[in-house]
């Protein structure tokens, strides 16, 4: 989920990736570096120039995206109906800064803000249709769940656990025992299908709008090949009513893949209410909105 980030967070700075620009690809010397202004927690971005972006990770976990990214966006890219980054250079440790990094081009368009998409029916659609496309491309040699997807596309009891402690900590707070039993169906509701492509967070701070629609997909770096269940929990996070029903309707999934789904959206909300519930209200409200929303779904369509 994307945060506004601050500037030099993993002693990163605009004055940093332009000495890097400058001794690793001098052809772009000249063109200035900005901080792009709402920026993501594992990278710090900043603008180069008018059409491009320089991506450099701000710790050892997300490294391996990088590489990643750099070999398999562009086959991806022309299986898609949307724009996703075009890859232009891979950087290389320098500058005191320890890890690879990248050039991207740059895609227009507004972070997908519910007052920003005309018609969020036919954007739900439209983001149904992108996963659909991204679960038909190849998968020969592409990475398969693990670590460098922080387990997106793996079983969600990878992270049960966690998730039980912070069902514990919301013990009495929220309606635990219900979400106890959408946790218990989704370890249950194991993956046998083919592995496919997934993206690992397709939220509204990885979605471009423009003119009110979908424009582009970035932030690929939980992306690999597995169970698609983590790529449906935008059902609850953004859409609802008919918006909801359309994207169902469109990525076409099981009843095991949907209850799987509830799970991995349980264990996110949990663990940021967890964290947030005592201290920011404004923000435990919207997890507290979206543990509802899995409940119910829940209760409607779960086993």
């Amino acid at each position: 989920m994307a945060t506004t980030a601050p500037d030099g967070r993993a002693g990163i700075t605009a004055d940093l990736v332009q000495r890097l620009i400058s001794t690793q690809f001098p052809q772009w010397a000249g063109l200035p570096v900005i901080p792009v202004p709402v920026d993501g927690w594992d990278n710090r971005t900043y603008r180069l120039g008018d059409d491009m972006t320089a991506r450099l990770p701000t710790g050892h976990g997300y490294v391996p995206a990088v590489e990643k990214e750099h070999v398999w966006l562009p086959r991806l890219a022309p299986e898609l109906p949307v724009d996703i980054p075009p890859v232009l250079a891979k950087g290389e440790p320098g500058e005191g800064y320890p890890h690879p990094w990248s050039v991207r081009g740059w895609l227009p368009g507004e972070t997908a803000l519910a007052e920003r998409i005309g018609d969020m029916a036919q954007f739900a659609v439209s983001v149904g249709e992108f996963i659909r496309a991204l679960q038909r491309c190849d998968t020969t040699h592409g990475p398969a769940a693990g670590e460098h997807s922080w387990y997106r596309g793996a079983s969600p009891a990878y992270y049960d656990e966690e998730t039980r402690r912070c069902l514990d900590l919301l013990n009495g707070r929220i309606d635990t025992v219900l979400a106890q039993q959408v946790w218990e169906s989704a370890l249950a509701a194991t993956w046998n299908g083919d592995p496919v492509w997934f993206h690992g967070d397709i939220a509204s701070g990885n979605l471009l709008v423009a003119d009110g629609k979908l424009a582009a997909v970035i932030d690929f770096g939980t992306s690999g090949v597995g169970d698609p269940a983590c790529d449906l929990v935008i059902a609850w996070a953004m859409f609802s009513g008919e918006s909801r029903q359309v994207f169902r309707d469109t990525v076409a999934q099981d009843r095991g893949t949907w209850a799987r789904a509830r799970g991995w959206a349980l264990w996110e909300a949990a663990l940021h209410l967890s964290e947030c519930i005592d201290t920011d209200p404004e923000k435990a409200a919207g997890y507290r909105r979206l543990i509802g929303e899995v409940l119910a779904d829940h209760r409607e369509f779960g086993a």
